[in-house]
């Protein structure tokens, strides 16, 4: 396999205190990092770089691992922009939210779904993300279910299940019916292709023994779960996540202090993942990042990548949001964004420039990975590699 010697790295961030500055980051300074195939080889010292086959100079640029978005919905059809001006101009509006986005993505062609997927995955690239994981739940029935996910499948490992989104339309007089419906024919045809299992527990969609019996019912089949939780009002959203021993609980938003301390005590086995796009889109109260942090939790940044409340697919913006008003440091909104979405698709070969690690890696045309929120809107990613090979 052909060997690349990335040299004269500005900044380079490994997440590994031990192989760095021993920060959290695991900083090295004037760096070089040796590709080997789709694997991280070597990090160190530019003057200790060992012989590669090819090399590229990075000319004092600084370098971070790839941004893993560990909360993506990106199989959906259609357009959400007059919901968007209305909320953003003060006007009421009432077209259906989700179930617009529904009617849309059940009218479309499996070849109009992947080709829009295809887009919203380039343009996350550009921006430095290597890893994503995305969602089911703009179909509600077995069989639009099962295409999104067979869709979503053949472009990333990271496929989740959230037949429980809403009640489907379809059900609006028996919400009990299209449970036995999503813990049942839905699951089954939708299994195959799901590594995960979602639930939106959320007055208005599904309470807390709904979503246990959905979330049950997936880890039964097999998939292991996560919950959206606590994004619109304090519920048993995160008290159900740490019980079931899920993966993450995203949104988190509207917290109690028993919430943030079951978040604490469950930091090894249960991630909080935080969606700034989804306040920043919706005016809504920033989830407060600052408490979860010094109480202990593990926390990680995504877009939430959606056509609904939070259309953008820019982890570096996401980073912006947590700096300026969710009271992160530049170095935590970082390793939210990489090694805190690792955590939270349970993932240790992403979200690290280690030997070993996968060769996912971001170039940035600025010195230091601060200028990320120091320059916010500005596209500073310049170059990516991904699984060992770089991107164009």
């Amino acid at each position: 396999m052909t060997t690349t010697c990335i040299t004269h790295i500005g900044s380079l961030v490994t997440n590994d205190p031990a192989v760095g500055d021993g920060s959290p980051l695991g900083l090295i300074e004037n760096a070089a990092v040796v590709i080997d195939g789709d694997r991280i080889a070597w990090v160190g010292p530019t003057a200790q770089a060992p012989a590669a086959d090819e090399s590229f100079d990075a000319q004092g640029r600084a370098v971070i691992p790839g941004f893993v978005d560990s909360h993506s919905h990106l199989v959906f059809a259609g357009d959400r922009t007059q919901e968007f001006n209305a909320r953003m101009s003060g006007r009421a509006y009432s077209a259906g939210g989700i179930r617009t986005t529904v009617a849309a993505t059940r009218a479309a062609s499996d070849a109009e779904l992947e080709a829009n997927l295809v887009r919203h995955l380039a343009e996350a690239r550009r921006q430095g993300t290597t890893t994503f994981e995305t969602k089911s739940g703009y179909g509600l029935t077995v069989a639009d279910e099962a295409r999104a996910l067979r869709i979503a499948s053949a472009h990333t490992e990271e496929v989740t299940y959230l037949g429980a989104h809403i009640v489907s339309p379809d059900f609006a007089e028996d919400p009990a019916g299209y449970v036995d419906l999503v813990t049942g024919e839905m699951l089954t045809a939708c299994a195959p292709y799901a590594r995960w299992v979602d639930v939106f527990c959320e007055k208005g969609a599904f309470d807390g023994d709904q979503a246990r019996a959905i979330l049950t019912a997936g880890a039964a089949a097999g998939l292991i779960p996560r919950v959206h939780a606590n994004q619109l009002s304090y519920g048993p959203g995160v008290q159900l996540a740490v019980e079931l021993e899920a993966a993450s609980a995203d949104h988190c938003t509207h917290l109690t202090d028993a919430d943030v301390d079951a978040l604490a005590q469950a930091a090894d086995t249960t991630v909080a993942t935080l969606l700034p796009g989804a306040e920043f889109s919706t005016r809504a109260q920033w989830p407060d990042a600052r408490r979860l942090i010094d109480a202990g939790a593990t926390v990680a940044l995504s877009t939430d990548c959606n056509p609904g409340s939070s259309y953008t697919s820019s982890m570096p913006f996401c980073i912006a949001l947590a700096v300026r008003d969710m009271r992160m440091t530049p170095d935590e909104a970082l390793w939210a964004a990489t090694a805190g979405g690792a955590r939270a698709l349970r993932r240790t070969d992403i979200g690290t420039l280690t030997p070993g690690a996968r060769a996912d890696l971001a170039l940035l045309d600025a010195p230091s990975h601060v200028h990320l929120a120091y320059r916010p809107g500005v596209p500073l990613v310049s170059e990516v590699w991904q699984k060992g090979l770089r991107a164009h």
